[in-house]
C-alpha cells in the first residue's frame, strides 16, 4: 500500500489547498502570519512534502471560507 501522500487523492488535496489560497487573493506569507506559522511550512503542505491531518486541514478551511467537502475528491 502506497503512502497517502503519493495518492492522486492526496495530490487532489495539495492543488485544492493552493487553489484556495490563490482565490483567496493572499501569498503564502500572509497565510502563514495569520496562522501564526512559517512561509515554508505552507509551503511545504502545499507541494505535498508535509502531510496536513485532520485538524489542520479544519483550519485553513475555515480560514479560506470552504467547506471540508473542496478539498476532498
Amino acid at each position: 500500500m502506497k503512502k497517502s501522500i503519493y495518492t492522486n487523492d492526496y495530490n487532489y488535496l495539495t492543488r485544492q489547498l493552493r487553489t484556495a489560497r490563490i482565490e483567496a487573493v493572499l501569498n503564502q506569507t500572509e497565510v502563514a502570519e495569520k496562522l501564526g506559522r512559517t512561509q515554508s511550512y505552507i509551503s511545504k503542505i502545499e507541494s505535498g512534502q508535509l502531510r496536513v491531518d485532520i485538524i489542520q486541514l479544519k483550519e485553513l478551511a475555515i480560514f479560506y471560507k470552504k467547506s471540508l467537502d473542496y478539498f476532498l475528491k
